[in-house]
C-alpha cells in the first residue's frame, strides 16, 4: 500500500493534492503511527489476543491488544486526566519515564520505603527496564497515544505500589487492579484469562486473597494516571498508597 505522509507536511502524491490525501485519513499523527481501518484493528486485536493468552510474556502482543481495543477506555482516561489538576499538568508537560530521564544514582540513595528507592529495587530485583515499553503505533489520536504510553510507563510503579513481582501471579494481580482502574479491555482479558497459567496453589491464593484485594483497591483508588510520580520519588510508598486509596497488600 501507499506509505502515509506526515500530517504536518501534506504533499501531492500520484497527481493528487495534499487535501485529497488528508480526506482519506492516511497520515501519520505522531512518529511511528500506523493508520489502520476498523477491520484491520479487529484482525490485529484477535491475533494479538490469541498470542498474548498463549504466551503472557509476549509484551509486544499485549501492547497491540491494548491499542486496538482501547477506543472507549482511552478517551475516558484522558478526560479524567483533563479534569484533575495533576493529571492535566501531566497531559500538558508529557513527562516520560525512561532510563534517560531517571537519575538512578539519586533514586538508589533515597531512604528505604520511599517510592524512588522501592521502584529502583523493583527494577533491579526483577531485571526489568522502563525502556522496554513499546511506543504506541495503532492509536489514531496523538493525545490518546500519549495516554496509553503513560499507562505503560507507570505499570512498573503499579507493581511497586501493590508489592507484586513480575511472575504470572503478580502480573495477574496487577491486571485485576488495572482492569478496575482503567477499563482497558486488554487488562480485563489479562485478569480473566491469565489465571489459566497458574498452579492450583496460586489459583487458590488469587481467588481467596489477592484478586479480592486488588479489585477492592482498584475501586477505592483515585485514577492512577493523575499522579505525577516523577515528583513523588521521595514520598513513602505507604503514604502514597494511602493518598491514592490503595489498601496495604495482604
Amino acid at each position: 500500500g501507499r506509505a502515509c505522509v506526515s500530517h504536518t507536511e501534506p504533499r501531492a502524491r500520484d497527481g493528487r493534492s495534499g487535501e485529497e490525501e488528508e480526506e482519506e485519513g492516511c497520515y501519520q499523527l505522531y512518529p511511528g503511527h500506523i493508520p489502520t481501518s476498523p477491520l484491520q484493528k479487529a484482525l490485529l486485536a484477535a491475533g494479538s489476543a490469541f498470542m498474548a493468552l498463549y504466551d503472557p510474556y509476549r509484551h509486544d502482543m499485549v501492547a497491540v491488544l491494548g491499542e486496538t481495543t482501547g477506543c472507549l477506555a482511552l478517551p475516558n482516561l484522558r478526560d479524567k486526566m483533563k479534569h484533575h489538576p495533576e493529571g492535566y499538568r501531566i497531559l500538558q508537560e508529557r513527562p516520560r519515564i525512561r532510563l534517560s530521564t531517571l537519575d538512578m544514582a539519586k533514586l538508589r540513595g533515597l531512604p528505604d520505603g520511599s517510592l524512588g528507592r522501592e521502584y529502583i529495587r523493583f527494577l533491579e530485583d526483577n531485571k526489568v527496564s522502563p525502556d522496554t515499553r513499546m511506543p504506541p503505533k495503532f492509536v489514531d489520536d496523538e493525545e490518546l497515544a500519549y495516554v496509553i504510553q503513560r499507562y505503560r510507563e507507570v505499570h512498573d510503579l503499579m507493581h511497586t505500589l501493590l508489592g507484586m513481582p513480575t511472575t504470572i501471579l503478580g502480573e495477574v494481580v496487577v491486571k485485576w487492579f488495572e482492569a478496575v482502574q482503567t477499563g482497558l479491555p486488554m487488562c480485563v482479558l489479562g485478569a480473566a484469562f491469565g489465571p489459566i497459567h497458574l498452579s492450583a496453589r496460586n489459583l487458590q491464593l488469587l481467588a481467596t486473597e489477592l484478586a479480592p484485594w486488588a479489585i477492592q483497591s482498584g475501586r477505592n483508588a483515585s485514577c492512577i494516571l493523575n499522579v505525577y510520580y516523577e515528583q513523588r520519588w521521595e514520598q513513602s510508598v505507604a503514604s502514597l498508597r494511602e493518598e491514592i486509596g490503595i489498601f496495604p497488600p495482604p
